[in-house]
């Protein structure tokens, strides 16, 4: 079943992957589109970070607060995917004032990661080095993330904020299947590391579904950052144990550099699509001018009129065409001038447009690798809606699974592994197949490329928050979130529906089980399509949505993930 097909059939394909959605919170009948939404709705990766951001609302938290608990909660849970010892991108409305801000919690490169580091004698690209391991870590982001935001936007203390995330750290929580199956496929690097072990074989055996896993240590790093703030992390006992476990396993972190990261507030990118307003993620995320590119090229055509085949073929191309650009242009802007009004202008993607041939693909190899003159799914998403009509979509990531494998002996702090999302050997592809050149090379405190996509999205009566893990995907999916809402379906059948994805190289286009039929493949190929058809399935979306003219929230969590929660608190007696 083609995810391109108009709303009904959408509809018929989305019930096998779906679970019961987030019941609404009920409202009267024909009245005017409400000011405030009826309650909270908050969906994201597991049901314990669900129910601790749920569980600050009701202590008179707002949506930051309960971003904080939410955030901490997936740190202690989900260490295959994120952590305090990664980052990530917090997109933020402050219904008050009306202001988007993006929060900008990327890792950054400490100054020893030159590209010459990551070579080994023959000049190639060191996977082992720029994946496992101290020198595969740039400097966390999320502690400081969650400090600003406690500071600025938060109503909290965040020793309040960051409690459940502590209790479940102290208390343990249930192993599930993907952290037992994650560890596996990890365990020959993990166990290299003395303070991975402490954690992960404190028992004496890998971690099991069903088991409890207890991280003492993590609870007390936790308790730090909630009773010192920046100070509890970036330096003193925690940021002493993290400069030392990096140079005991050979790396080069220096304490300015760990003391003196700074979270960074930047302005959001705006984008219209048909009937929405679209604020997403600007650079040093590649997935806002992306997804800019990808949309306005689609506007060209009704896509509801294009069969199965034709329809793929075009989204395809769009794809294409952006993740060329993302290539070979994007990096942190703090360090790299990049051409953002023309990559997200209206007559560019008319241009970009001309150029997709009705029946034919482009090969990805015809399409310039060199500039004009002048990026797994273990990451993690959660989006957020409060009754005064606050919202968050933040994307947290450590990564690729587990990160670097390292812990930090005495902190529980599992380093992230994202130095390999600079471009180490111009024109290698890293981890996710994609390629990056001089604006994403590294330099000492430079922000590695992201594909993370945090996004809003607001209609005449809708407002939504989406986002997804899934490494270089992720910018795909949330394209598709945009179309699916576009078709009228709700939050979960958004969350549920098949996926396909280009990234310009390599040249194929991906696709879950069930995305394609048969025949649309072989109309594909004939083409000149590359199909990757019945891959796995990959991502794991999280949206909630306030309908504001029947004044109901609802949420929907990606079936892909067993245990993600969508839940609505409502504030009504």
């Amino acid at each position: 079943m083609s995810p391109w097909l108009l709303a009904s059939l959408l509809l018929i394909a989305a019930p096998a992957y779906c679970k019961t959605p987030a019941a609404p919170a009920r409202a009267p009948a024909a009245q005017p589109a409400a000011a405030h939404p009826p309650g909270t709705a908050i969906a994201s990766a597991h049901s314990l970070s669900t129910q601790a951001g749920l569980e600050i609302v009701r202590q008179g938290g707002n949506a930051f607060d309960a971003a904080i608990a939410v955030s901490s909660t997936l740190s202690v849970v989900e260490p295959i995917s994120s952590g305090i010892g990664g980052g990530g991108f917090f997109l933020l409305h402050d219904a008050k004032t009306g202001r988007d801000v993006f929060l900008d919690a990327r890792e950054t490169a400490p100054a020893a990661a030159t590209p010459a580091a990551y070579l080994d004698a023959k000049g190639e690209l060191n996977r082992d080095r720029a994946t496992n391991g101290p020198w595969s870590a740039g400097i966390p982001g999320l502690p400081a993330a969650l400090v600003h935001l406690a500071q600025k936007y938060g109503k909290l203390p965040l020793k309040t904020s960051l409690a459940p995330a502590i209790r479940i750290a102290r208390e343990g929580f249930e192993v599930y299947p993907r952290l037992e199956k994650g560890y596996g496929s990890r365990r020959e690097v993990m166990e290299r590391y003395r303070g991975t072990r402490e954690v992960f074989l404190a028992d004496g055996s890998p971690p099991k579904a069903g088991e409890i896993l207890k991280q003492p240590d993590l609870a007390r790093t936790l308790e730090l950052l909630a009773a010192k703030g920046y100070d509890g992390f970036y330096r003193g006992d925690v940021g002493a144990k993290l400069l030392a476990a990096v140079k005991e396993e050979g790396g080069q972190w220096k304490p300015e550099e760990l003391s003196g990261y700074k979270v960074v507030e930047r302005e959001p990118l705006r984008l219209k699509y048909r009937g929405w307003d679209i604020v997403t993620a600007p650079p040093p995320s590649s997935g806002g001018v992306a997804m800019a590119e990808i949309l306005q090229i689609l506007e060209g055509w009704d896509l509801s009129k294009l069969d199965p085949a034709h329809r793929t073929h075009i989204i395809a191309e769009a794809m294409r065409r952006a993740y060329r650009d993302r290539t070979i242009y994007l990096g942190d802007p703090d360090f790299v001038k990049m051409p953002l009004a023309r990559l997200t202008s209206r007559d560019y993607a008319a241009g970009l447009r001309a150029t997709i041939h009705p029946e034919k693909a482009t090969p990805s190899d015809l399409l310039s690798g060199q500039p004009a003159p002048l990026e797994d799914d273990e990451t993690t998403h959660f989006s957020i809606i409060d009754a005064q009509g606050n919202r968050v979509s933040a994307t947290q990531t450590v990564n690729l699974l587990y990160g670097s494998g390292m812990v930090a002996p005495g902190t529980g702090v599992l380093l992230n592994n994202e130095m390999d999302d600079f471009a180490l050997r111009p024109g290698t592809p890293n981890a996710f197949g994609v390629m990056g050149f001089a604006a994403n090379a590294p330099e000492p405190g430079k922000r590695m490329l992201s594909s993370m996509t945090p996004s809003f999205l607001e209609s005449k009566d809708k407002v939504i928050a989406v986002g997804a893990p899934g490494g270089s995907r992720i910018i795909t999916q949330v394209m598709l979130a945009v179309l699916a809402y576009d078709a009228g379906l709700a939050p979960q059948q958004v969350a549920a529906q098949p996926r396909i994805h280009h990234q310009w190289m390599p040249d194929a286009i991906s696709a879950e089980a069930g995305a394609l039929d048969a025949d649309t493949v072989a109309k594909l190929q004939a083409m000149g399509h590359k199909v990757n058809a019945g891959e796995s399935t990959w991502g794991n979306l999280q949206t909630v949505m306030w309908d504001k003219a029947a004044n109901t929230l609802s949420g929907g969590t990606d079936p892909r993930n067993p245990v993600g929660q969508a839940d609505v608190l409502s504030s009504r007696p």
